[in-house]
């Protein structure tokens, strides 16, 4: 069944989401609703003239970090160009472009102003990061999301050249391997991700994992890139 939500701050199981994995309507986009959505593997996902739709997914596509497959065509991208990775440098550039690009299955884009403002202010508080790929200092691919306890949540990606958005999720993957995190949460199965090295796993086992790495501090505030240079991490 489908929950209408009221101003209190509050989600039900997202167990109990409908087939399609449709869990809630209504509420708003408040900070603390959104951090406690996230908490519990909830997303919002809405055009912008609709009510606000919660989801939960009855698969979840997940990445483990550290195990991102890379192809051999994007492995000699990788070695052909000087790509540069930054962190948390440029969220206003990246949602912007993110915004540009439909999802599947969807007209236009769900990245509005009030998305926009919004995560903004998840970026300045440090829950929200950006992983940001450049090419002789130029912007030409990246993708961001949420940060909690030994979580990532994706939400969305670019590019602006062939194959610098995979090489984005590889970077982030490498990250945070690095930092001990648990999963990449990529919210809907596509078969990029499945060839990207995705796997699928039920919405029970996946509120075990998102409980499991909620019981870990919170990773809040800038992060960097300090895994140094994309040609050795694919040697």
């Amino acid at each position: 069944m489908v929950f209408l939500l009221s101003d209190e701050i509050i989600f039900p199981n997202p167990l109990l989401a409908d087939k399609n994995g449709l869990l809630a309507v209504g509420g708003d986009l408040n900070i603390d609703r959104l951090l406690l959505a996230y908490s519990m593997g909830i997303f919002p996902w809405f055009n912008p003239s609709e009510d606000i739709l919660w989801w939960a997914s009855p698969y979840r596509p997940i990445y483990t970090p550290g195990k991102i497959h890379l192809s051999k065509s994007l492995k000699q991208t990788i070695r052909k160009h000087n790509f540069e990775i930054r962190v948390d440098t440029n969220f206003k550039e990246v949602i912007n472009y993110c915004g540009s690009i439909a999802r599947n299955g969807q007209e236009g884009t769900w990245i509005s102003d009030e998305i926009i403002n919004t995560y903004q202010i998840l970026f300045d508080i440090g829950y929200l990061h950006t992983v940001e790929v450049y090419l002789e200092n130029k912007l030409v691919g990246g993708l961001y999301g949420i940060s909690l306890g030994k979580a990532f949540f994706g939400e969305s990606m670019f590019h602006l050249m062939p194959n610098t958005s995979k090489i984005a999720l590889f970077a982030l993957s490498e990250l945070l391997k690095n930092k001990g995190f648990h999963f990449i949460d990529s919210q809907v199965t596509n078969p990029h991700g499945l060839r990207m090295g995705a796997h699928e796993v039920t919405n029970v086992k996946f509120d075990r994992m998102v409980k499991e790495a909620m019981k870990y501090d919170d990773d809040i505030g800038k992060w960097d890139f300090n895994l140094g240079n994309l040609r050795e991490l694919i040697k």
